[in-house]
């Protein structure tokens, strides 16, 4: 053994590595998770902190699927409808501008009130539409558009309006010009306008019925704790039940239970108002603009007298009228000069293979309410095509006048026919636009409450889990 010389201290061992506050700290945590008071204050915290999140996340999903619940009734659908409803008074300007040309210089009062009408409709819509919009959204751009094309096409109209007050035929080479602005440049910017306003509404349908999953999946985890919570407080004191974990249990039971009834029942109501009312709405529209398409393409046959061929070496107006009917009401029984027959508008399909407007109409009305305009337009284009048949081969054969005469005019027209097809179709529609509101109502409703009522509940949930587990931490005191 080594021994030290005397009066030389012997060596010192090196003093312990310094540990740090947090090291101390974890250990004892750890220390303390190892005991029943330590597990049972993690136990308690954990609890809390679940049922808190279930109505957090509830409170989040909910008040997102509430907002574009909200959107589909009070925005988007509206828009969707506006923008719908430029393309159709724009759509019944043109028509109306026709028909007013074709009744001579001066038009009739009623012709004159209903284009001021139509323009005043899309103009104040416009403008509405454009404090609805982003500038930098399609559908800012296309309200632009709209806005800059508008005064354009007006002035055309004007003008031939003015030489046709005149007796001048360059009147009829002006009105189809502000035709063809109408069909290039208005038309097109409003069926993008509407397609848009239509795929806002579609997103916000989809966002709205959207399954509220995490919400449901913490709100089935914070239960299963608090199960297993109290299945374990029973285990080790043959207690049934802890008070404030039943509590605890109740509250988030409640806030599940409210949870899965609530987006039940809104998505109920907003499917319904979509099959029932928007899609619906969707088919009338487009009907409604094809009826139009049909009527002006049917008075611009007689204003340009076949000056104005297709590709084919057709009438460019004529065959455009017929692809609208068929469009309308299905390809008829082919009879008839040009093969425009009556057709029977009940399915079917038209000439491009696309479905009959007035055929979906009908198989998507669910009441009579819906079924019997649709009928009643059906039976108006029936009698629409048999006179404009007559018309076509009246003028055929020379008879300008009487041809136009049962286009335009008193008694027995085509003009009559469309105008009970469009009352129809406008019937149908505020019966569709009825639907829609309550069904969507119902389904708004639905979630009315849910987001504060989770918090709430959520809060009383956390605090007797709290309280429980602290009952349980006092008998250890």
């Amino acid at each position: 053994m080594t021994q030290t010389p005397a009066g030389v201290a012997p060596p010192q061992p090196p003093p312990p590595a310094r540990r740090t506050a947090w090291s101390e700290g974890v250990d004892r945590l750890r220390a303390a998770a190892t005991t029943e008071p330590g597990k049972l204050r993690i136990i308690g915290a954990v609890l809390a902190a679940l049922v808190v999140l279930f109505g957090a996340t509830t409170a989040w999903q909910v008040s997102e699927r509430a907002d574009a619940a909200e959107s589909v009734a009070r925005r988007s659908q509206p828009l969707s409808a506006d923008a719908a409803s430029i393309y159709r008074s724009l759509a019944d300007a043109d028509t109306t501008a026709a028909e007013g040309f074709l009744t001579g210089g001066q038009w009739p009062r009623e012709v004159r009130e209903r284009y001021e009408r139509d323009i005043g409709t899309a103009s104040a819509l416009l403008v509405q539409a454009a404090a609805a919009s982003d500038p930098s959204d399609p559908a800012g751009r296309h309200v632009r558009t709209l806005n800059a094309q508008l005064p354009v096409y007006t002035g055309l109209i004007e003008q031939a309006r003015a030489n046709g007050l005149q007796g001048l035929p360059l009147g009829g080479a002006y009105l189809r010009h502000a035709n063809e602005r109408m069909r290039s440049e208005l038309l097109p910017a409003a069926r993008a306008l509407y397609d848009a306003e239509t795929d806002r509404l579609g997103s916000d349908y989809d966002d709205a019925e959207a399954g509220p999953w995490l919400a449901l999946g913490s709100g089935v985890v914070a239960l299963t704790a608090l199960v297993w919570a109290q299945r374990r407080d029973y285990r080790r004191t043959n207690r049934v039940f802890n008070p404030g974990l039943v509590a605890a249990g109740a509250a988030s039971a409640v806030v599940l239970l409210w949870l899965a009834t609530a987006h039940t029942l809104a998505w109920s109501g907003l499917t319904t108002s979509y099959e029932d009312g928007a899609r619906s709405l969707r088919v009338l529209n487009e009907a409604r603009i094809t009826s139009l398409q049909a009527r002006g393409d049917e008075s611009l046959t007689l204003v340009a007298r076949g000056a104005v061929l297709n590709g084919d070496g057709q009438d460019f107006y004529e065959a455009g009228y017929r692809s609208a009917m068929n469009r309308l009401a299905g390809t008829g029984d082919g009879g008839g000069p040009g093969g425009d027959g009556e057709g029977d508008g009940k399915g079917g399909k038209a000439g491009t293979g696309r479905p009959v407007l007035l055929g979906t109409a009908a198989s998507l009305a669910d009441d009579r309410e819906g079924s019997a305009p649709v009928a009643a337009c059906a039976d108006a284009v029936r009698d629409w095509r048999s006179l404009h048949r007559e018309a076509r081969e009246t003028d055929d054969n020379g008879e300008y006048e009487n041809a136009l005469r049962k286009v335009i005019g008193a008694g027995d027209t085509t003009g009559r026919h469309f105008d009970r097809i469009d009352a129809s179709l406008q019937q149908a529609m505020a019966h569709e636009q009825r639907e829609f509101a309550h069904a969507a109502g119902d389904g708004r409703s639905a979630l009315t409450g849910l987001p504060p009522g989770a918090v709430a509940l959520a809060l009383l949930g956390g605090a007797g889990a709290v309280l429980g587990i602290g009952r349980r931490l006092s008998e250890y005191r």
